[in-house]
C-alpha cells in the first residue's frame, strides 16, 4: 500500500506547488484540526479551480465544525486519485463523476455522494503556432494533444470531441502532461499542439499569450454546446460499501461541502480567492487567480445535487468512444446518491 506524507496546513502550498511542477506522484496534504471521524480524501489536483470546494471547505473550517477530521491529499490527475480510492489508500476522492461509470464496468461499486459541478470546467487550448490549423475538433487528426493523464477525464473528453467530429481515437496522440507548469511547458516547447486543461492554467496561458481557447466547457451553456447536455464532473465519490457502513461520517462530509457550495454562490470570486492558499495562483498573482475563479464559477452547483439529466449525458459521451463501455449495461442509479446532500442542513 502506498504511503502518503502528511504535512501541516501551513506548508501545503509549497509542497503542492512542487507536486504540480513535477507532475509526479509526490504527495502533499492539509488536515483539519481536532478530533472526530478521520477521513482521507485524494484530490485530482488541489490547486485546480474545478476542485476548489475541497480546500475551501478546509479553509472555511466546515470540516472541523462538523466534527470530521479530514486529510486532503493531492495527485496531479484524476485517474491517479481514482487509483488511490480503489486501492483503499483513501476513503474518498474529489474527481470527475465519469469515473464511477468506468469503474462499474470493471466490477467496482463507487458513487458520487456530493456533486460539485454540472459542467466539466475544462477548456481545449491550442498553441498560437497551431491555432491557424486547428480551428475545431475536426482538426485533431494527426495532432499531439495534452491531457492530464491517460485514462483521465481530460482524456475521455478529448476522445469524445474527436469522435463526435469524425476523428477516430487512433488518429491523434494524447500526451500525458499533467496540469499547471508542466502543461504550459509542453505547450511552449511544442511537445503538444493543444490540450485540455482547467483554470488557473487556462488564465495563465491566455495572460502569457501562449495559446487560444478552442472549446470552452466552463459553463453549463458551454457544456451543452460541446457535449449535448449538462456534464456533471467534479464530485466527492466514494466506494459504496464504505458509504453504507459509515453513513454518519458521510453525512458530516456532505453537510460541510454543501455549506461550502452555498457559501460560494453568495460570495464573489475575489472573496473566494482571498480564502485560498496564495500559491494556488500558480505564479500569476491574485488578480489573475480571481479571474480564473470568476470564469469557472458557473460550473458549480449550489446544493450538491446531481443534475437530473447529467448521468445520461455522461453515459452517452463515454459510450461514444470507449469500447469497454459501448456494449456494457450501466446502472446509473448506482453511480450516485442524493441521500446525503438532500439531508444536509
Amino acid at each position: 500500500m502506498r504511503r502518503f506524507t502528511k504535512i501541516s496546513a501551513a506548508a501545503v502550498t509549497g509542497a503542492l506547488a512542487l507536486t504540480t511542477l513535477t507532475a509526479c506522484g509526490g504527495d502533499s496534504s492539509a488536515a483539519s484540526g481536532g478530533s472526530g471521524d478521520k477521513v482521507k480524501i485524494m484530490v485530482g489536483g488541489l490547486d485546480k479551480v474545478i476542485y476548489l470546494p475541497a480546500m475551501l471547505t478546509e479553509r472555511l473550517g466546515y470540516f472541523k465544525a462538523e466534527g470530521v477530521n479530514v486529510t486532503l491529499l493531492t495527485e496531479p490527475a484524476g485517474v491517479q486519485a481514482e487509483t488511490a480510492l480503489v486501492s483503499g489508500d483513501v476513503q474518498g476522492t474529489v474527481g470527475f463523476y465519469d469515473h464511477t461509470l468506468d469503474l462499474q464496468t470493471k466490477g467496482k461499486a463507487v458513487e458520487s455522494v456530493v456533486q460539485f459541478s454540472q459542467a466539466p470546467g475544462e477548456v481545449e487550448i491550442v498553441s498560437n503556432k497551431a491555432a491557424a490549423d486547428i480551428t475545431s475538433a475536426k482538426d485533431f487528426k494527426g495532432r499531439k494533444l495534452g491531457v492530464t493523464g491517460i485514462g483521465s477525464s481530460t482524456d475521455f473528453l478529448t476522445k469524445y470531441l474527436a469522435v463526435n467530429s469524425g476523428v477516430q481515437t487512433s488518429e491523434f496522440t494524447p500526451v500525458a502532461v499533467g496540469a499547471g507548469q508542466t502543461f504550459i511547458a509542453a505547450l511552449q516547447q511544442g511537445s503538444i499542439e493543444g490540450g485540455m486543461t482547467t483554470d488557473p492554467t487556462v488564465a495563465t496561458i491566455l495572460d502569457k499569450k501562449l495559446g487560444k481557447v478552442l472549446i470552452d466547457m466552463r459553463t453549463p451553456e458551454g457544456s451543452k454546446a460541446a457535449l449535448g447536455g449538462l456534464y456533471p464532473s467534479s464530485s466527492l465519490y466514494m466506494q459504496t460499501s464504505w458509504v453504507n457502513s459509515h453513513k454518519d461520517t458521510v453525512q458530516k462530509l456532505a453537510n460541510a461541502f454543501v455549506k461550502t457550495l452555498k457559501w460560494m454562490s453568495t460570495h464573489s470570486a475575489a472573496e473566494i480567492a482571498a480564502k485560498m492558499p496564495s500559491d494556488y495562483a500558480q505564479g500569476g498573482g491574485t488578480a489573475l487567480y480571481t479571474q480564473a475563479i470568476e470564469s469557472t464559477l458557473p460550473m458549480f452547483t449550489k446544493d450538491g445535487v446531481m443534475p437530473a439529466d447529467g448521468p445520461a449525458t455522461v453515459e452517452r459521451v463515454l459510450k461514444s468512444f470507449n469500447p469497454n463501455l459501448k456494449n456494457a449495461t450501466i446502472d446509473l442509479d448506482k453511480t450516485y446518491t442524493t441521500e446525503f446532500v438532500k439531508n444536509a442542513g
